[in-house]
């Protein structure tokens, strides 16, 4: 199932949803109701020996590079993964 990225701009939150492609995408913050933008993302390919896209981008920084660019976009925008809608079936 693909996961796809909404962004909050008056939360600075980034909400990462496990959905399947027919499913309806999310229009609101859970936390404070307003509209949320959908974010386009690099999708997740084995590129060369790299397990992810993430890990090749960073291959050539050295680790306090790294954790410099994450500290920087972490200041910006809390990720928080959001749990799959219950679906009752009784």
């Amino acid at each position: 199932m693909p996961v796809y990225e909404y962004k909050c701009e008056p939360c600075h939150m980034i909400y990462q949803v496990r959905q399947g492609m027919n499913d309806a995408p999310l229009q609101t913050c859970p936390t404070c109701e307003a509209q949320v933008a959908r974010l386009i993302s690099a999708p997740n390919f084995n590129q060369s020996n790299y397990s992810s896209p993430t890990q090749a981008k960073y291959a050539k920084m050295s680790d306090a590079e790294e954790i410099a660019r994450e500290q920087v976009w972490q200041k910006s925008y809390q990720t928080v993964w959001l749990p799959a809608p219950v679906k009752h079936n009784p």
